[in-house]
């Protein structure tokens, strides 16, 4: 028995093929291209190991002047810790401030970014 083909004991080959109807649509096709403007902004800041509270002030000042925008004026908005994408119940952000809910701190030098998205 061993290194044999197996052979179903009821052969398939009695089944009829299956009916495939094409279907044609007779309309012409249509690309929509939307041209909007994508902004990207990003606020970037390195945890100290204790605090879950950061502000504008925080933020890493060789990236120059960095905002934390209103939500309401942003589309998206993604939060990486560690280069990680966090889900949006580990964070809360208001205008300028952003709040980490989660119950441990990042480590110490842990690259925190905010990215906020307006389309």
């Amino acid at each position: 028995m061993k290194n044999q083909p197996y052979v179903p004991r009821r052969a398939t080959a009695h089944f009829s093929q299956p009916l495939i109807i094409p279907i044609v649509v007779n309309r012409p096709e249509s690309k929509v291209i939307s041209h909007k403007e994508v902004i990207t902004t990003e606020f970037f800041v390195l945890s100290d190991g204790i605090k879950k509270v950061y502000t504008e002030r925080d933020a890493i000042a060789d990236y120059g002047i960095q905002r934390i925008m209103n939500p309401v004026s942003v589309s998206y908005m993604n939060l990486f810790i560690n280069g990680i994408l966090q889900p949006k119940v580990n964070y809360q952000v208001t205008e300028g401030i952003l709040i980490l809910l989660t119950e441990d701190v990042p480590e110490k030098g842990c690259p925190i970014i905010l990215q906020m998205i307006r389309i």
